[in-house]
């Protein structure tokens, strides 16, 4: 075991540290300097806090890390295998109050009743959302979606509790969400042909992790820095992880999908799956995500913006100064509490139910609608101009949200 982040020295970012800062960007000192006391961690050898940086619980989110020979499971934390899928469609039934009511009929069902929770667990625990086809009284349609997924890529560990089988297909708290949404501007047509987007078209995109299953299997390794030759038990539950993350991603999209008409794979124009809470080699050494999107070179990635802003479809360039990275979000500017003292001084729930764009948002928890209002958010545009600025990524296409689902 190595010394924990409460032993590691504090001061100004060191050498192999940066921060993709910019004009109008929000950075708090707080999360910089985790950051700062992360990078001086022995191993780390590289750092970039991404223009959504925000501080987290004892390390930054917002942020990659490359180490040498060293894994640390407490940068990823809780909740392992967080990501985004975006499915690309040309046209949904419905729309206004309409939509919203198939949205809310489609969320008020149970898709997979009848289906055993356990085996369901245990099959996408080890192949990801492909594990689906193995499980018994799965609906044709999420069937026929799921053949067109990769299988898993890696053994991985004993299988958790079987009940976690039942969390499959629900958003989670926080800034997880369900989104059906409108291709709003495009920038580069040849890069959004690849996945199917184009101006007037849709998305569906989830953002979600491994629900309760992540922190569950995250409690094991508090604070414990592991050398790399003792790190595949850990791997190993962080592929299924992983698996499991991606396989609930996929059946969100598929409720929305149903909720609009198009839950077969000839209404879609194209998706892509990105993992943002996650561990990987990378050129001898170990990238660590906590809130970051891969951008390798030509690689399409997603930077989320908050409900009612737009979301940006990006292609990736490469870089190293930038470890391959671009932001998840936007980035929250105020923490949930101070989050909820001042949206709910300052808007009515009634006002909560409407964004600014047009857009409506399906949520039954009160604090959530205010702790996740886009005030408390950075905006969205300054974090985009500046992954551009620093050669991380350019902007493809952007989305605006018509209903998003918070649960």
């Amino acid at each position: 075991m190595d010394p924990t982040l409460d032993a590691c020295p504090t001061g100004g970012l060191p050498a192999h540290a940066r921060v993709l800062d910019g004009p109008g960007v929000w950075l708090e000192g707080d999360a910089v300097d985790q950051l700062a006391r992360v990078a001086r961690t022995p191993g780390c050898v590289a750092a970039v806090g991404l223009p959504d940086l925000h501080p987290g619980p004892g390390t930054p989110i917002g942020a990659t890390f490359a180490f040498e020979g060293r894994i640390w499971p407490a940068l990823v934390g809780g909740d392992m295998g967080c990501g985004v899928r975006l499915v690309a469609l040309d046209r949904v039934k419905a729309s206004g109050d309409a939509l919203e009511r198939r949205v809310r009929a489609e969320l008020a069902s149970d898709p997979l009743d009848g289906v055993d929770a356990g085996r369901l667990l245990a099959c996408v625990w080890r192949d990801g959302p492909r594990g689906l086809l193995d499980v018994p009284g799965i609906p044709d349609d999420l069937a026929e979606l799921a053949e067109g997924e990769a299988p898993g890529d890696g053994p991985v560990g004993d299988e958790p509790d079987p009940g976690y089988g039942h969390q499959l297909g629900s958003v989670g708290g926080g800034n997880h969400f369900l989104e059906l949404a409108r291709v709003h501007r495009v920038v580069d047509r040849s890069a959004a042909a690849q996945i199917g987007l184009e101006r007037g078209g849709y998305a569906v995109i989830a953002h979600s992790g491994s629900r309760g299953l992540g922190k569950r299997l995250a409690s094991d390794w508090d604070n414990v820095v592991l050398a790399e030759r003792d790190a595949e038990p850990w791997l190993r539950q962080l592929r299924g992880a992983i698996h499991f993350a991606r396989a609930n991603r996929l059946i969100l999209c598929w409720r929305m999908l149903r909720a609009v008409g198009a839950a077969r794979p000839g209404r879609i124009a194209g998706s892509l799956d990105l993992t943002h809470n996650t561990v990987e080699a990378h050129a001898g050494r170990w990238l660590h995500r906590k809130g970051s999107a891969p951008a390798e070179e030509g690689r399409l990635t997603v930077v989320l913006g908050s409900r009612g802003a737009e979301s940006w479809l990006m292609r990736g360039c490469g870089s190293e100064a930038c470890l391959c990275s671009v932001a998840h979000g936007a980035g929250r500017r105020y923490d949930r509490g101070r989050a909820l003292a001042l949206m709910k001084h300052r808007y009515r729930r009634a006002e909560l139910a409407r964004t600014d764009a047009g857009g409506r948002v399906i949520c039954d928890d009160r604090e959530a609608l205010y702790a996740e209002h886009p005030d408390c958010y950075k905006a969205i545009l300054p974090v985009i101009d500046a992954l551009e600025a620093h050669g991380a990524a350019t902007r493809v296409a952007s989305t605006i949200p018509l209903v998003t689902v918070k649960q």
